[in-house]
């Protein structure tokens, strides 16, 4: 008889199937997520990370209101305050997601979700055929990015360093992606008042002008994206800001090592459920916005312009302002104005194309004074950064800009 061991096999396993685990192993431990952080460890951090957190308590009391039938205004509250902290929830799922996809699918999950709030609460809105708070919540979202937050961030920034420094060349090509997003605002105004401003005369061509640009609009996004993050993502990197003259000694802000709190699967559990609870919430927020204006007079342009971004974009205002007080200044300008982009050129046209498909005439008209105010503040921001430094007075010039719009809504 033959030694056993002389019958061990010569060559391994075709494949190597003797060394892969099974499919129903690699599933197991996607989900037990091995060698990452634990269910446990992973909603501990999601939930407790931050006092903002705290707020969380409005979703409940969001919905208790609206199923209720509580006055609007506490329905309104409710709603408008619960958005706050799933607006943040959504970034943190976002970022920890990130860790583990690389930096190509983290950029397009980014630019997927960044908005996310934004989108969620333009297609509520669309859905109860409020076009004039789709329109103006959307371009509230972008003058509240490129003046309050930039603003905000220059000002900060200014509290530490005499003069900060950021990638010129990066910023003019984000900028005039930003002007040709207001060039198609302005050619639908332009056609309207050829027209003789009569609706019915004029909307069948805004309607194709719309859903046309609409189209060309997200084709410049997806190459945008592509120049972003593949052929020239060089010229969007942060390679640390240079700063002047220090008005008093500088804080000690290193650079904190990126670590993962939570597992993919996790992370990615926390983001469906945020996302839908963050429907919910803006579909009440939507629906008491037309009795909360006629009882307590706040003129809805007001509340769409002003109030739905401040709450929408919250989490990523704390952000770009904790990056400018680091003098990170890419980082801020990638935030302030890349939101901004997306929102012109991704989420808008994706807003008049979704109306499209259900029936509701969405078009990229928006009033004289809006496209105007929307023309002037891209002017002042090219104006400003267009050297690649920042100051505090310029910070105070946008944020000034963004009070004077502010105030001419609310007499509206």
């Amino acid at each position: 008889m033959s030694n056993p061991s002389e019958r061990t096999l010569l060559l391994p396993p075709p494949n190597g199937s003797a060394a892969s685990p099974s499919l129903l192993h690699r599933t197991l431990a996607f989900f037990k997520a091995e060698g990452e952080p634990t269910w446990a460890q992973s909603f501990r951090f999601y939930i407790f990370d931050s006092y903002l957190n705290i707020l969380l308590i409005f979703i409940p009391l969001s919905f208790l209101s609206h199923n209720l039938g509580w006055d609007a205004a506490l329905r309104f509250t409710f709603s408008f305050i619960a958005i706050v902290p799933l607006a943040k929830l959504l970034g943190v799922s976002t970022e920890e997601m990130s860790f583990k996809l690389g930096p190509t699918l983290a950029g397009l999950l980014n630019a997927s979700f960044g908005n996310a709030v934004e989108i969620i609460v333009g297609i509520a809105a669309l859905l109860q055929d409020q076009l004039r708070i789709v329109q103006t919540s959307m371009l509230g979202s972008v003058l509240s990015n490129l003046l309050l937050v930039l603003g905000c961030s220059f000002v900060a920034a200014g509290a530490y360093y005499q003069e900060s420094c950021f990638s010129q060349t990066a910023a003019q090509a984000s900028s005039s992606l930003m002007t040709l997003a207001c060039i198609t605002l302005i050619i639908p105004a332009a056609y309207y008042s050829v027209q003789g401003g009569g609706d019915t005369s004029a909307q069948p061509g805004l309607l194709v002008i719309s859903r046309g640009t609409a189209i060309f609009l997200l084709c410049i996004y997806v190459a945008y994206l592509w120049f972003q993050l593949k052929t020239h993502k060089h010229l969007f990197q942060d390679t640390g800001s240079t700063n002047f003259g220090s008005p008093r000694p500088q804080q000690n802000h290193e650079e904190e090592e990126d670590i993962a709190h939570m597992s993919v699967v996790a992370a990615g559990t926390s983001l469906l459920i945020v996302t839908v609870l963050t429907s919910f919430c803006a579909d009440y927020l939507v629906a008491s916005i037309e009795e909360t204006a006629e009882r307590y007079h706040i003129p809805k342009p007001f509340i769409g312009l002003i109030l739905l971004p401040l709450v929408a974009n919250a989490a990523e205002h704390l952000t770009a302002v904790w990056m400018a007080m680091k003098n990170k200044m890419e980082i801020t300008i990638g935030i302030c104005v890349g939101s901004s982009i997306q929102i012109a050129t991704f989420v808008v046209p994706l807003l008049v194309i979704i109306g499209w498909i259900t029936g509701h005439d969405l078009t990229l008209f928006f009033a004289n004074f809006e496209t105007i105010a929307s023309f002037v503040s891209i002017f002042l921001v090219n104006t400003l950064i267009q050297d690649g430094k920042s100051n505090y007075m310029e910070g105070l010039m946008l944020i000034t800009l963004y009070l004077v719009i502010a105030l001419s809504f609310w007499v509206a």
